[in-house]
C-alpha cells in the first residue's frame, strides 16, 4: 500500500487500495457519454509479434468508455498494416488505425513539409504529434490519454486510472501523468533514477531556486510514456520528434496549465515493458542517446527560462552530478538490500559514468546550437495556416481504414 503523502506543488493520486473489479470503469462508462475520451496507442509493427500486444488487446476488448482507439501504426508496409487492422479488429470499441508509412499519410507529411514546417525527423514524436491532430479534429473529443504499447503486464485499470483525473467533472484536473514502479527481481528504471532525477537534483543545487525545476522534481516518473490531457490543451502544445518527449510534453504543461490543475496518478504498482540497452561504445544508441536528447531538452527549456549556461556552469554539471547519481545509487543499493532485489552497485556506477557522457554530448549540441532541434507545432498553428488540413487528415485516415 502506498502513503498518501502529498510532496509538492503537483497532486499525487496514490493506489491506496483496490477498487472492486468494475466500479471505476462504470463511473468512466456514464461520465463518457458527454466527455468523450480517446485513447491513442503508438506502435512498431514489430510490437505486433511481441507478448505485449495480444495482452493489450485482450484487455482493451473489456473497456466500454472510450469513444475510440488509435493505433499509431509506424514500421509497416501495406500487408503489415492490414495485419494490424485485423488484429485490433477484436476490440468493440471503434478503432482506427493511422498507416505512417502509406502514400495518403505520406503525402500529408510533404505538405507540411512544403509549407515550411519542420517535420522531417521521423520517430515516435512526429507520429503522436500528427496522431493527436487527427484526434484534435473531432471536436466532440474532451480527453486524451496516450501509453505505450510493449507493456508486458498491462490490465484495464492503467488505463481507468490515467483517465479518471480529466474526465470526472468532480476532479477536473486538465493534464494526468502515469506512475509506477519498474521493479522485477532487481530495480529497473535506469535513466529515471541515475540519470534524470540525479540530474534535476544537481541542476537544483546550482541554481538554488528555480520554479520550473521545482515543478519537474515533484513528478515521481518523469519519463513514463503514459499521460491523458484534455483537447483544449492538447490543441496548444508542441511536441518534440526526439527522446525528449516527456520532458518536452512536461514543459508545454508548465507553460499551459495551472500547478492546481496538473496530477500525477499511481496507475499500477509494478510495470514491466522492453528495456533500452546501454552500451557505452553506441553513443547514439538506447539509454546513452536517450539521456543525450533528455539532457538537451533540459538545456533549451532552461535557456528559454533565462538561465545562462557557460563552460564554467557545464563543468561544475559534470562533477556534482556524478557526486549526486553516487548518492543516489547507495540509496537504491539500501532499498535493494532491504526488499531481497538483486543489485549490481558496480553496473549501477558504470551507467552514472556513461550518462556523464551523455551530458558532455548534450553540452556539445547545445553549444553549436542552442535552439536545438525544433518542436513540433501546436496544431493550432497547424490549422492556422492550412485551414482545411484536419479535414483532409481525417478522409486519408478514413479511406484508409475502408
Amino acid at each position: 500500500m502506498a502513503d498518501f503523502y502529498q510532496h509538492g506543488m503537483i497532486a499525487t493520486l496514490q493506489r491506496l487500495r483496490e477498487r472492486p473489479l468494475g466500479e471505476i470503469d462504470e463511473e468512466l462508462a456514464e461520465i463518457t457519454q458527454k466527455r468523450h475520451a480517446v485513447l491513442i496507442l503508438p506502435a512498431l509493427f514489430s510490437e505486433f509479434e511481441t507478448p505485449s500486444m495480444p495482452v493489450i488487446i485482450e484487455e482493451l476488448k473489456q473497456v466500454r468508455y472510450l469513444s475510440k482507439i488509435v493505433l499509431s501504426l509506424d514500421g509497416a508496409d501495406e500487408r503489415q498494416f492490414q495485419r494490424a487492422q485485423q488484429l485490433m479488429s477484436a476490440i468493440p470499441t471503434e478503432v482506427n488505425v493511422i498507416w505512417h508509412d502509406g502514400p495518403r499519410m505520406q503525402a500529408l507529411y510533404q505538405e507540411l513539409i512544403d509549407n515550411d514546417f519542420d517535420i522531417q525527423r521521423k520517430g515516435k514524436g512526429r507520429s503522436v504529434w500528427m496522431t493527436l491532430g487527427y484526434v484534435l479534429a473531432d471536436e466532440d473529443v474532451h480527453a486524451i490519454a496516450l501509453h505505450d504499447s510493449d507493456i508486458l503486464n498491462y490490465k484495464k485499470d492503467f488505463l481507468a486510472r490515467l483517465l479518471y483525473p480529466v474526465v470526472h467533472p468532480a476532479v477536473d484536473f486538465e493534464f494526468s501523468k502515469g506512475y509506477y514502479a519498474r521493479v522485477g527481481d532487481r530495480l529497473y528504471g535506469r535513466a529515471t533514477r541515475l540519470f534524470y532525477i540525479p540530474l534535476i537534483r544537481t541542476l537544483k543545487r546550482i541554481l538554488t531556486y528555480n520554479r520550473f525545476l521545482e515543478y519537474l522534481g515533484n513528478f515521481r516518473y518523469p519519463l513514463s510514456g503514459e499521460f491523458a490531457l484534455i483537447s483544449s490543451l492538447a490543441r496548444s502544445v508542441r511536441i518534440s520528434p526526439t527522446w525528449g518527449l516527456e520532458v518536452s510534453l512536461l514543459s508545454e504543461v508548465y507553460q499551459r496549465a495551472s500547478f492546481n490543475r496538473i496530477c500525477q496518478v499511481e496507475i499500477t504498482e509494478s510495470y514491466e515493458h522492453k528495456h533500452q540497452p546501454l552500451d557505452k561504445t553506441q553513443p547514439d544508441t538506447g539509454l546513452i542517446r536517450m539521456a543525450t536528447d533528455i539532457a538537451a531538452a533540459l538545456f533549451r527549456i532552461l535557456s528559454q527560462d533565462g538561465i545562462l549556461m557557460s563552460q564554467s556552469f557545464f563543468r561544475t554539471l559534470y562533477t556534482a552530478y556524478i557526486e549526486e547519481s553516487r548518492i543516489a545509487i547507495e540509496k537504491y543499493h539500501a532499498l535493494a538490500m532491504i526488499n531481497g532485489l538483486i543489485h549490481d552497485r558496480h553496473a549501477e556506477i558504470e551507467a552514472a559514468e556513461a550518462f556523464v557522457q551523455s551530458l558532455q554530448r548534450a553540452t556539445e549540441e547545445y553549444t553549436r546550437n542552442p535552439v536545438g532541434i525544433p518542436m513540433l507545432p501546436a496544431w493550432v498553428r497547424v490549422k492556422a495556416a492550412i485551414h482545411d488540413f484536419s479535414d483532409r487528415l481525417t478522409e486519408a485516415v478514413r479511406l484508409d481504414n475502408l
